[in-house]
Order: structure tokens, then sequence, then C-alpha cells
């Protein structure tokens, strides 16, 4: 089993940063894949970034890349998600999941997940 608690949520005006945390517990940390959802109101959850176990790899969706970066620190058993240039239309909550395997982008391959945090962006 592995816990996930998401941090480093909240309100930012357009332009502005937030890097969100994500602590891990249980199931060794530092052999999942660790990815970033989010999910707007009304929408589908959706893939926003992934990192490999070994931090050597990571993935975007498009609309995030070169604004977000996705980073871990496998001693201290967590992953964040450094978002600048924040856009009205990153408002979602975000959510933090892990997987053991190879690096997947399907929200349905992820098992554990965490309870998720609010990040609001006012135009």
């Amino acid at each position: 089993q592995v816990q996930l608690v998401e941090s480093g949520g909240g309100l930012v005006q357009a332009g502005g940063s937030l890097r969100l945390s994500c602590a891990a517990s249980g199931r060794t940390f530092s052999s999942a894949v660790m990815g970033w959802f989010r999910q707007a109101p009304g929408k589908e959850r959706e893939f926003v970034a992934a990192i490999s176990w070994s931090a050597g790899t990571t993935y975007y969706t498009d609309s995030v890349k070169g604004r977000f970066t996705i980073s871990r620190d496998n001693a201290k058993n967590t992953v964040y998600l450094q978002m600048n240039s924040l856009k009205p239309e990153d408002t979602a909550v975000y959510y933090c999941a892990a997987r053991f395997g190879p690096v997947r982008f399907n929200k349905y391959e992820y098992p554990y997940w965490g309870q998720g945090t609010q990040v609001t962006v006012s135009s």
C-alpha cells in the first residue's frame, strides 16, 4: 500500500506560481512511478505530468509543457509539481498518484491516489 498526501494548493492570480507537494508513505516510494492529474468542475480527471522512479524521465501534457515541472526527492519520499505562468484554465483539483511498473498516462493505471488539493487561478 502507498499513502499519498498533497499540499500546496491555493488561490493565485494569472501569471503566478505555486508548488504542489505530495508526501508518500508505505511501500517503497523510490521504485514508484509518480503522476499528477487534475480535475476541473464538470470535466474528466486528466493527466498532467509523470516522473519515472529514477527521476531520469519526465512527461507532460502539451498544455503545461514549458510551464510546469515535476520532480521528486526519493530521500524525502516526496514528489513536487512546480507550476509557473498559471492560467485560469489550470484551475482544478490536483491529485498525486502512484503506480509500480512502466510510466503510464491513463488514470485507470494508477491504483494509489491522494485526496487532492485545490488550485484556483484568477484572471
